[in-house]
């Protein structure tokens, strides 16, 4: 009887402990959930266990008051999705293990971020919409000084820009070009890509361009410190760039490379650049008319011939110009088109008038002959020639060709 006693004692003992455990909520993660979102929707930071504030804590993410807002709405309306919603804060039964679901959250994060709009800023390049050329303007007026010019495939940057003029500033020229003659944007971009040139400038004291993009390569040629060439590309620790014509390769480390297009043309450049083009010109037509031709052999009849001709044409003319009239003669000897022979030239019929008046004959016999057209005469037959390949002379009165003196020379 004592026995029966003590086992009934100890199955209820069991049944009572058996019912205060099942009343313990076990499955505490929905309630771990509600309250970690919603700590999250009310944008707190809370403090749950020493563990949480340890400096070993590596799951921390730090999220903006907007973008928890966000986070809130969006998986509060989503229904928490088996396996994808982020749980910001879980805890075990005991209530002291804390951890975050941090790349969750972080992927999270990130998918926010895509839905806020990149602004580019807007391009401030331009390039010329012209033929040839436009004019830069000091101020947006038709009538203004022109300072500059912006030529065909060249371009500059924005300052500033109305509805019919913009402002620009083209290497050393500031001011003003109507919208109408450039390119904005990306039009201008392409048309820079199509025309610029990306060029490659050696920043060492002796740059060896090889073969091919190795150090093993043959050298075929040498680059001093800030020499350029063009570059081709730019390809990781070598960039491929044209010299003398062949292709070659250089060290990525030892150049740098600037694209760059060409740019507009100041007014002081321009007459500069027109004042050496006109000396040029007259040097190449100086050149061209006074020249060392080949002598020709002549008897010293034919010399005096020939220097009274020039008194009677130039006697008194300027030394250069007796001299010319000399070196028409001594070209028509040297042509084809001629006798190749002093005397035949001057006394052929219709030429020169003094060879058929007499005059010519008289100083010839009376030896009058001034000594600065013998002097000419002489120079002219040994090749001195001041009128080019002039073979024709009259008095000036207006016809193009070359004026020495009072004559005109062709």
């Amino acid at each position: 009887m004592k026995t029966n006693c003590k086992k009934w004692k100890f199955l209820v003992y069991i049944a009572a402990i058996t019912t205060a455990f099942a009343s313990l909520p076990f499955n505490t993660q929905a309630a771990d959930l509600q309250v970690g979102f919603a700590s999250v929707a009310d944008g707190q930071q809370e403090t749950i266990s020493n563990k949480m504030n340890s400096t070993d804590n590596r799951n921390t993410l730090k999220v903006t008051a907007g973008a928890a807002d966000i986070l809130d709405s969006r998986v509060l309306s989503a229904g928490i999705p088996d396996g994808n919603a982020p749980r910001a804060i879980t805890t075990d039964v005991s209530g002291t293990t804390i951890s975050t679901k941090s790349e969750a959250l972080t992927e999270f994060t990130k998918s926010l971020m895509v839905l806020q709009p990149q602004i580019q800023p807007e391009s401030t390049l331009v390039m010329a919409k012209v033929n040839e050329y436009v004019n830069i303007r000091l101020e947006a007026d038709q009538d203004a000084e022109k300072v500059g010019v912006l030529y065909k495939d060249c371009g500059g940057d924005v300052l500033e820009k109305n509805d019919e003029w913009t402002k620009i500033k083209s290497g050393d020229v500031t001011g003003w070009i109507k919208n109408q003659y450039l390119y904005f944007g990306k039009e201008a971009e392409e048309i820079a890509r199509d025309v610029g040139v990306l060029t490659a400038y050696s920043n060492t004291e002796t740059l060896r361009v090889r073969k091919d993009p190795s150090l093993d390569a043959s050298i075929i040629g040498l680059l001093a410190e800030g020499q350029a060439v063009e570059a081709i590309s730019e390809d990781g620790d070598w960039v491929t760039v044209s010299y003398e014509g062949e292709t070659g390769y250089v060290a990525a480390e030892y150049v740098r490379v600037e694209f760059g297009i060409d740019t507009a043309e100041s007014m002081e450049v321009i007459r500069e650049r027109e004042e050496a083009e006109r000396a040029r010109a007259a040097a190449e037509a100086e050149a061209k008319r006074v020249q060392q031709k080949e002598a020709v052999f002549a008897t010293a009849s034919e010399l005096e011939i020939l220097a009274a001709l020039i008194q009677c044409e130039a006697g008194g003319e300027p030394y250069e110009g007796q001299v010319a009239v000399g070196a028409v003669v001594m070209n028509r000897v040297r042509s084809g088109g001629y006798p190749n022979n002093i005397t035949d030239v001057i006394y052929a019929s219709g030429q020169f008038v003094p060879a058929s008046g007499g005059r010519m004959e008289s100083l010839i016999l009376n030896k009058t002959t001034n000594a600065s057209c013998m002097q000419a005469a002489q120079e002219a037959i040994n090749g001195v020639c001041n009128v080019g390949n002039a073979l024709h002379f009259r008095r000036n009165n207006g016809r193009e060709g070359l004026v020495i003196g009072n004559h005109v020379f062709w």
